[in-house]
């Protein structure tokens, strides 16, 4: 008994490129904090190059294939949280955050039709990508199961594996991927067709696994379960594949396949049972069972059709059952029972819908391993403002309390009073300070860096004031249409949209504007400081610049002296103490992106103010004791200087040389903590301004995308608007004037008359007789004057001279009537009228543009065509000539 698998075909899709739009996202929204700077532009590029492989060629039925569309398949998972591929609302605007790339799938089963082509479905998302892929997977799992040897033992384990496998991917699509799509996908990924698949494939394990037990010859019992098993999963398929849902998709083979194997595994249990009664010599038994199963044989072979040969199977069990009557009939004489009384032949469900792995492909390596889930990114970004916040806090807290020490400090004239009892010298603290300065690039670094802060901050200025721009000039442009348009230009208005674009750009303006604010103070600082900053930079100048005093040498041993010196020691602890605790709460770090990452994969979501709370309390906890500590000890040692100070003030001898001296090196103490506080303020303005930069960039980059997009919008919908414009019917049709409406006995009313043309006598032209019905009509004509030759001709804008060719009286266009020439002799009088009698009268009808005439009473009267040529009508003008 031979037997095959039916497989699954592959589902084809169109070629896409991923690197443009990923590498856009990830540089839109990774850039910053808790972001990344790498170029990612090889693994997308690895990425396309991947899934042109797995979607854009014909996969082999081989291992090999598996792995190129498996190792794709991972990538899409990996990738799920990091780079998010989703679909638009129908209403909702187009953003420049979004990944949008168009997949198109065919459907796997339709064959298409001539003209129409193959079903497809084309959406923007990356879940609906994943499910073809995985679709594709399954597939390829059945047709590598149904082009193994059966024949070897391994062949049916790997066709086992394979199909189990493949029910389970049916499986999982069907449970978890397949229901929001249901409404827009093509038939071979409902979700009764998925549940059609993994039955079929679950059906055909099970078979596989059958087949795998008969050749190691088990027990009856065994394969008797086993073969039932197989024959209900085949009868579950067969109902499911009968949906009428389906129609036509399915190939045609399906149907019969499985109704063929259900009555075939039926009786084949039937077959291995009646092997059982054999054994135990329940000779009636087996008989019933080997009747029962010749039946359901038949009847397979019959359903089958030429899908499957089940002769040699039938035979097999023809020649079972005569040989069991033959020997019952001679022998045993036992009695046949019947069907419905013998035991229910039990069921070893085997095959199983094996789960999917993860990674499917153990090779598999994730490309974008650098990038962290967006959702996490999002939460690092969140952490890191509130880090800066943090560290901001603190640093401005050792910084206030040390500029309230100097400044202190400085009005004291400390330390250089104590330095400066001889009167004479220069204080070694002053020189230490104008060192200090020296080191840091002295007055020349502070020049530099405030004369480019200005060229920073136009730049800053620029780049929003253009970003703002591009909005108000498409916003001008929006609202001017919806004006023109009105109701017609149905759209998000631009203000509504532009609404959080313009939120961010005034908080941007803002930071500027507080940003030149706090620049005006600094060079406020600077000039008042900038002459003592430049003496402590040239320390030869000091001595001549600095006023003398007397000496003070009975103060060097005071005890106020000695308790200052001691003081001032302490002042120089806490700034090294300060200097070291702001290190380190700068350099503070912690490994949040692991936990951000576990509650990820625990949670699903990522409650990042509780986590980023917790772990900066940790963090930051000692450090922010630590200021607080500082900061209490210094209020302690000020209040010990003040009074060390004020004793220490009493013992010198007040002198104006001594206040001078004292006035000056506060001044230069003063310069020196002045330009340590510009430098740390224009370095961190530069910093500030450059990054500053990036940002505006990056948000100047959002409104061009944005504008770009909406103009896009702008151009299809003026467009629409165009083609509905000139597709509606004009509404508005005028009334019916009086004349045309219709008149007594239903005819219609005839137009008012033209102005009839003037009629002309020839001279030399003898009158002819006319009917009494045009002697009538021309009796009733107006008469005209024409001009004698040599009279002067007058346009046409004066129709009081209006002077019209001659023409002759037999041609009147202006006629109500059809000109009748009397009958003449030997002439054939029109049908139905006797020769020489009156025309018939004719009812009055509208007269045309133009009247017809007859020249032949016999023959139709042609219309009048003012186009055609003379040879047809005749010239009035030439006959005029001629007369």
């Amino acid at each position: 008994m031979a037997s095959s698998f039916l497989s699954v075909p592959l589902k084809k899709s169109q070629a896409v490129d991923l690197v443009k739009p990923l590498e856009k996202f990830i540089k839109n929204t990774y850039s910053g904090p808790g972001g990344t700077q790498d170029d990612f532009t090889p693994q997308l590029k690895e990425l396309d190059k991947l899934r042109e492989s797995a979607t854009g060629k014909t996969l082999d039925r081989h291992d090999s294939s598996l792995e190129i569309i498996q190792k794709y398949y991972d990538q899409l998972c990996a990738i799920e949280a990091k780079l998010p591929i989703t679909e638009n609302q129908e209403d909702e605007p187009p953003t420049p955050y979004q990944i949008r790339v168009n997949f198109t799938w065919y459907d796997a089963f339709d064959q298409g039709m001539l003209f129409l082509g193959k079903m497809k479905k084309t959406m923007s998302s990356g879940d609906y990508e994943r499910m073809c892929v995985l679709f594709n997977i399954g597939a390829l799992m059945s047709q590598i199961a149904a082009a193994q040897n059966i024949s070897a033992d391994d062949g049916l384990k790997n066709a086992a594996k394979y199909l189990q496998q493949a029910a389970g991917v049916f499986t999982h699509i069907k449970d978890s991927m397949a229901g929001p799509f249901q409404q827009v996908v093509t038939p071979d990924l409902s979700l009764e067709m998925l549940s059609t698949l993994a039955v079929v494939m679950l059906a055909q394990a099970q078979e596989a696994i059958l087949l795998k037990s008969i050749q190691d010859k088990m027990k009856e019992a065994i394969i008797a379960k086993l073969s039932m098993q197989a024959s209900d999963l085949y009868s579950d398929a067969m109902k499911q594949a009968q949906n009428p849902h389906f129609g036509d998709l399915l190939p045609k083979e399906w149907i019969p396949t499985l109704a063929g194997k259900q009555a075939m595994y039926h009786a084949q249990a039937e077959f291995y049972m009646s092997l059982m009664a054999k054994k135990n010599k329940n000779i009636g038994e087996e008989i019933a069972r080997l009747k029962h199963a010749l039946e359901l044989a038949k009847t397979g072979g019959s359903r089958a059709g030429s899908t499957m040969d089940l002769k040699d199977f039938t035979g097999k069990i023809q020649r079972a059952h005569d040989a069991a009557d033959k020997d019952n009939n001679f022998i045993y004489h036992d009695r046949v029972p019947e069907l419905n009384t013998l035991p229910a032949i039990g069921r070893a469900a085997v095959a199983k819908a094996l789960p999917l792995s993860k990674p499917m492909n153990p090779k598999s390596t994730d490309l974008f391993e650098k990038l962290v889930p967006l959702a996490v990114h999002q939460a690092l970004t969140g952490y890191e403002a509130r880090k800066a916040d943090v560290v901001n806090r603190e640093v401005g807290r050792l910084r206030e309390a040390t500029q309230l020490m100097n400044s202190v400090l400085a009005s004291l004239n400390l330390p250089a009073a104590i330095e400066d009892l001889s009167g004479d010298s220069i204080p070694q603290s002053i020189l230490d300070k104008g060192a200090a300065i020296k080191d840091k690039g002295g007055i020349d670094k502070i020049n530099q860096l405030i004369q480019d802060l200005p060229e920073l901050l136009q730049r800053n200025k620029e780049v929003l004031d253009e970003a703002n721009r591009v909005l108000d000039d498409e916003e001008k442009t929006d609202n001017e249409l919806r004006a023109n348009f009105k109701e017609r230009w149905a759209r998000t208005p631009s203000a509504q949209l532009y609404s959080p674009l313009r939120a961010e750009g005034g908080k941007y303006q803002s930071i500027l504007d507080n940003a030149i604010h706090a620049d005006a103070i600094v060079r406020e600082k600077y000039n008042k400081h900038a002459e003592n900053i430049t003496l402590l930079c040239k320390p030869e100048e000091l001595p001549g610049k600095i006023p003398s005093s007397s000496p003070a040498a009975a103060l060097q041993g005071s005890k106020c002296v000695t308790d200052l010196r001691q003081l001032m020691e302490e002042v120089e602890t806490i700034k090294a103490e300060r200097d070291v605790i702001e290190s380190e709460i700068k350099e503070a770090k912690s490994d949040i992106s692991s936990k951000f990452l576990t509650a990820l994969a625990q949670d699903g979501v990522v409650n990042e103010e509780s986590l980023s709370v917790g772990e900066l309390d940790r963090m930051f906890g000692p450090l922010q004791q630590q200021v607080t500590e500082s900061v209490g000890r210094q209020e302690s040692l000020m209040g010990k200087i003040q009074t060390a100070n004020t004793e220490f003030c009493q013992q010198k001898q007040a002198s104006g040389s001594v206040n001078q001296r004292e006035e000056k090196l506060k001044d230069l103490a003063a310069a020196h903590d002045a330009f340590m506080e510009l430098i740390s303020n224009l370095e961190e303005g530069t910093k500030f301004y450059n990054e500053l930069l990036l940002l505006l960039v990056k948000f100047q980059t959002k409104c061009n995308d944005i504008v770009f997009a909406r103009k896009t919008e702008k151009d299809e919908h003026l467009k629409d608007i165009q083609d509905s414009i000139v597709q509606q019917p004009t509404s508005n049709i005028p009334n019916t004037p009086e004349y045309q409406k219709t008149g007594p006995g239903g005819a219609a009313k005839a137009p008012p008359p033209r102005p009839p043309p003037p009629q002309v006598q020839p001279q030399q032209q003898p009158q002819q007789a006319q009917p009494p019905a045009q002697q009538a009509a021309a009796g009733s004509q107006p008469q005209l004057n024409m001009p004698q030759p040599g009279q002067p001709q007058y346009g046409y804008n004066n129709p009081q001279y209006y002077s019209p060719p001659p023409m002759p009286t037999s041609y009147n266009p202006y006629a109500t009537m059809q000109y009748q020439p009397p009958p003449q002799q030997g002439a054939t009088a029109p049908y139905g009228q006797q020769p020489g009698a009156p025309p018939y009268p004719q009812q009055q009808q509208a007269a045309p543009p133009y009247p017809q005439q007859q020249y032949a009473p016999q023959y139709p009267q042609p219309a009048y065509n003012p186009y055609a040529p003379p040879s047809q009508y005749p010239n009035p003008y030439q006959q005029q000539q001629q007369q």
